[in-house]
């Protein structure tokens, strides 16, 4: 049973920064490709960022390029979201996703999820 447990979210004011992450149960890590997701009251959970198995290669959704950046640490198992000049707009439960495939943009396309992890920020 593989397990995703994130942590690092909070309440942060307009311009600042939060780092969320997700450290995964198991011994198999780096056959996963990572991402996260968010997902905001009424509104439908978004992709956000992916990052490749080995760290090579990194996507990220237009609303978050040049202020978010996604990373991994295959050796403890955790994948990491810095969050910088963070906006009203990024206020969602951010979650933590796992596939075996070697794409992952689409929720549907995700084999495991964290619980989430609330990010609240305030104008």
């Amino acid at each position: 049973q593989v397990q995703l447990v994130e942590s690092g979210g909070g309440l942060v004011q307009a311009g600042g920064f939060l780092r969320l992450s997700c450290t995964v149960s198991g011994r198999t890590f780096g056959r996963y490709t990572m991402g996260w997701f968010r997902q905001a009251p009424g509104k439908e959970r978004e992709f956000v960022s992916v990052i490749s198995k080995f760290g090579g290669s990194t996507y990220y959704a237009d609303s978050v390029k040049g202020r978010f950046t996604i990373s991994r640490d295959n050796a403890n198992n955790t994948v990491f979201l810095q969050m910088n000049s963070l906006k009203p707009e990024d206020t969602a439960v951010y979650y933590c996703a796992a596939s075996t495939g070697n794409t992952m943009r689409r929720s549907s396309e995700s084999d495991y999820w964290g619980q989430g992890t609330q990010v609240t920020v305030s104008s």
